[in-house]
């Protein structure tokens, strides 16, 4: 999924609001799929090189260095509680903006941008797959799947990202 893609998408969303329809881009950790709004992701990258930094929280990857941008990168996996996996070919950095900042997200892989009517989207119940409540924004029911839509700013606390990268 190209940079290009996602900024037109993007700009779909925008237009999309007024039509009761978010688009998502989703991806999949540890068996589950999640989604996040298409308007936070700015770019999908291979694995690179992660530069690890000392007494920064577990789930904090270290940095990468993207285009002279230095970027902090988060393991979900971790910051969810999940067990740990190696990177696999399918394996991606999502770039993000979140709290206020550009920041990296592993993710086991990305699957493709949805678009979803608002009414198909339900409130969470208080736990989904060991997450808390406060990290989602609902659920909705796909075909074969349960997406689980993050709300990646509080996923992301600002309080925590503060003093990294």
């Amino acid at each position: 999924m190209s940079t290009a893609t996602l900024q037109r998408d993007a700009r779909q969303e925008s237009d999309s609001l007024s039509t009761g329809t978010t688009q998502l881009v989703s991806f999949s950790l540890a068996n589950e799929l999640y989604g996040i709004e298409i308007t936070k992701v700015r770019e999908i990258i291979l694995i690179t090189e992660i530069t690890r930094i000392p007494q920064t929280p577990h789930y904090v990857k270290g940095l990468i260095n993207l285009r002279s941008t230095v970027i902090p990168v988060v393991d979900l996996r971790a910051k969810f509680g999940l067990p740990e996996s190696p990177f696999t070919d399918e394996s991606r950095i999502m770039v993000l903006q979140a709290v206020g900042k550009t920041i990296g997200i592993i993710v086991d892989a990305v699957s493709e941008v949805l678009r979803i009517k608002q009414d198909q989207i339900a409130p969470p119940p208080p736990t989904v797959a060991g997450l808390g409540r406060e990290y989602l924004t609902g659920l909705v029911k796909l075909e074969k799947q349960l997406l689980i839509l993050l709300d990646i700013d509080k996923t992301l606390d600002h309080d925590e990202m503060a003093g990294i990268g």
